[in-house]
């Protein structure tokens, strides 16, 4: 099994390009199930879970040419497709729950697994399927599975989502899309993900429009048309390698990113001492040793997000004095905590809650990563300690993270893969 080998005390220079989005991508890749035309989709981020998802594609029928190298691919769903998404390829992660709401819209049913990805809580789907329902759809779990199918076409009708849940939204806005008549969704999620997805089905043809800050009106077609669409820059990406260049005291330039969509977390590192300006996609940061301590919770867009919580925590940890981070997304994403406290930081965990105590130099250690975010931190922390730190199980990082060791040693880094 890869590991990684990361010697620290390095401080990053230079300039990082932003890949695009995972988050956006994924939901994009369920979507085009709705058309039977082909779609062109650009700037698609090569990871392990948009490669599952096209492999799920692939097995229920659709046809797809992909090209790596150039970070692009062409779908086409001109036959009738399989209604089934197996075990097998969900349980890696959770997005392969999204391809439920086309199937149901397109072809009336479905059976697929319920979803698998990071363990960092149990993010159960009643909130999707309770929505589903309400547009006409009939369900039941049985072995793990869910058994979905529609009568009739699709009813748009008005549905308040009893939380804000970014997957359910998702699921709901590609399922609306071609319901009969118009669906109003309230209580929404606004990620710039969302936004990303909205904007593709648009740009095939689809008629969504928002009416409020979280409430968003559908319009239901029959068809879609061919287009090319360009997926949206990573922002959690974005994000990592701006902490990262803070923690090691760098001075980094990040392009290919609108500042805009991560203004929270630019504000909270200029709060913490980095020194951060920015122009229309770039973001230049210069890292500082004196890191001031904040107490910060996780939340929905415009918060701050949960999958940038295990990154912020490695920055905190060298802060002067005490920090806390609440986490209000997922009720079991501190298991990078024990391996930060084996290289030498002070955290101890209450319920939802980190309590930090700074002031923390990081030692080399062998280390196990736990989840895709959990990863990356160890990673960060490692960037700083003295020696040689191995992380092991880093499949977790490749699901989400393109060319991560190529990109670090191109800032000086000194990082590299053991097979």
């Amino acid at each position: 099994m890869d590991k990684l080998e990361v010697f620290g005390e390095k401080r990053l220079k230079g300039n990082v390009s932003i890949s695009g989005s995972k988050n956006a991508a994924l939901p994009i890749l369920a979507a085009t199930i709705l058309s039977d035309k082909k779609i062109t989709l650009k700037n698609l981020p090569n990871v392990k879970d948009i490669e599952t998802m096209i492999k799920l594609l692939e097995s229920i029928g659709s046809i797809i040419k992909y090209s790596k190298k150039k970070n692009l691919i062409e779908i086409q769903n001109k036959n009738r497709i399989k209604t089934f998404a197996s075990y097998n390829l969900v349980k890696t992660m959770r997005a392969g729950i999204l391809v439920l709401g086309p199937m149901l819209a397109r072809y009336g049913n479905a059976k697929v697994s319920t979803p698998g990805g990071c363990s960092i809580g149990v993010r159960p789907i009643d909130i999707h399927l309770k929505a589903l329902a309400k547009l006409g759809v009939n369900y039941k779990i049985v072995d793990g599975y869910v058994y979905a199918n529609s009568k009739k076409k699709l009813k748009g009708t008005k549905i308040k989502f009893s939380k804000i849940s970014v997957g359910a939204t998702e699921n709901l806005i590609i399922a609306s899309s071609m319901a009969k008549g118009t669906t109003i969704l309230s209580n929404c999620a606004i990620e710039p993900e969302i936004k990303d997805l909205i904007n593709f089905i648009n740009c095939i043809g689809g008629r969504i429009k928002w009416i409020g800050k979280r409430t968003l009106k559908i319009r239901g077609v029959s068809n879609f048309k061919e287009a090319e669409f360009t997926i949206m820059p990573d922002r959690i990406e974005a994000g990592t390698y701006l902490i990262a260049a803070a923690v090691t005291e760098g001075n980094l330039k990040v392009s290919g990113i609108n500042p805009n969509i991560i203004r929270t977390e630019i504000d909270i590192l200029k709060k913490i001492g980095a020194k951060i300006k920015f122009q229309k996609n770039q973001i230049k940061i210069i890292g500082t040793k004196d890191i001031k301590s904040i107490n910060l919770k996780t939340s929905p867009y415009p918060g701050f997000p949960t999958d940038l919580q295990a990154q912020l925590m490695v920055l905190l940890c060298k802060g002067k004095k005490h920090s806390v981070i609440s986490e209000e997304i997922f009720e079991n994403r501190f298991m990078h905590v024990a391996e930060l406290n084996r290289m030498g930081a002070k955290i101890r965990t209450k319920g939802n809650k980190a309590f930090i105590e700074g002031n923390t130099n990081f030692k080399a250690a062998e280390l196990m990563a736990t989840d895709l975010r959990a990863s990356v931190s160890l990673i960060l922390a490692a960037l700083t300690a003295k020696g040689k730190t191995t992380i092991n199980r880093i499949y977790h990082l490749d699901r989400g993270y393109e060319q991560i060791e190529k990109k670090l040693r191109k800032v000086g880094a000194k990082i590299r893969r053991v097979f």
